[in-house]
C-alpha cells in the first residue's frame, strides 16, 4: 500500500507542476455552465429547473476531457513501461492514476458545483444532495474512462473513440445523478438514488481496475 499512494502521490505532484491541464479542465467547466444563461435565458425560474442538468452533463463533459490524457503521457514517453514492472498488482497501478486523476480534476468539479448552483438560481435545498450525488458519481465517471483512456492507447484521434465508448456508460450515473437533485429539491426522498450512485461506484471499484489492467496489457504488448 506504501507503494500504491507513492504512485498516487506522484500523479498528483506531476499535475500541480503541469497545473495548466487542471485548470483549463475546471475553466472549461465553470464557461460552459455559464454559457447557459445567455443560451435560455436569465429567468430564474427556468434556469433553476435546468440547473441540475446543466451541472451533471457539464461536469460530464469536463470529466471526459481530463482523462483523455490519463495514459498517454506515460506511455508516450515509456514511463508506463516501467510503472508496469514495479512489485505492484497492475489493476492497483490502474488505480491509483483514476484515484489521482480524481483528485486533480474531479473534486474541484465537485466543490465548483455550490457556487456555479447559485449562478443558475438553484433551489437550495438541493446543495447537499447534488455534492453527495457529485463526490458519489465523478468517481464512476473516472474508473470508466480509465477503462476507455487505456483502451484507445496509441489509436489515432483516441479523443474521438474514447467519447465514443463511454458515454454511453455514463448515461445511467446522469440519469440517477439528477434524479437525485430533483427528488432533493421537489422534497422527495433522494437516498434511493443517492444508494444506486454508491451501488455503481463499489461495482466499478470491483470491476474497472481490472479491465483497465487487461487494456494496459495489450497495449504494453
Amino acid at each position: 500500500m506504501k507503494l500504491f499512494f507513492g504512485l498516487i502521490r506522484r500523479d498528483l505532484l506531476l499535475t500541480l507542476r503541469q497545473g495548466s491541464d487542471a485548470a483549463l479542465i475546471l475553466v472549461f467547466y465553470l464557461l460552459c455552465v455559464l454559457l447557459f444563461p445567455f443560451a435560455v435565458g436569465p429567468e430564474p425560474d427556468t434556469l433553476a429547473r435546468i440547473g441540475p442538468g446543466i451541472l451533471w452533463v457539464t461536469a460530464l463533459l469536463a470529466t471526459l476531457l481530463a482523462l483523455d490524457r490519463l495514459f498517454a503521457q506515460d506511455f508516450e514517453d515509456g514511463s508506463l513501461d516501467q510503472l508496469a514492472l514495479l512489485p505492484l498488482p497492475l489493476p492497483l497501478l490502474a488505480l491509483s492514476k483514476v484515484i489521482a486523476n480524481w483528485l486533480c480534476t474531479g473534486l474541484p468539479l465537485t466543490l465548483a458545483a455550490i457556487p456555479l448552483a447559485e449562478t443558475l438560481a438553484m433551489d437550495r435545498q438541493g446543495y447537499g444532495v447534488l455534492i453527495a450525488a457529485l463526490a458519489l458519481g465523478t468517481p464512476t465517471l473516472n474508473l470508466i474512462g480509465g477503462l476507455g483512456s487505456a483502451l484507445v492507447l496509441g489509436a489515432r484521434r483516441s479523443s474521438g473513440l474514447l467519447a465514443l465508448l463511454v458515454i454511453p456508460l455514463y448515461i445511467p450515473i446522469l440519469i440517477f445523478g439528477v434524479a437525485a437533485v430533483d427528488a432533493a429539491i421537489l422534497g422527495l426522498p433522494a437516498l434511493p438514488h443517492l444508494a444506486i450512485l454508491g451501488a455503481g461506484l463499489l461495482i466499478a471499484l470491483a470491476l474497472y481496475p481490472w479491465g483497465t489492467a487487461a487494456a494496459l496489457r495489450q497495449a504494453l504488448v
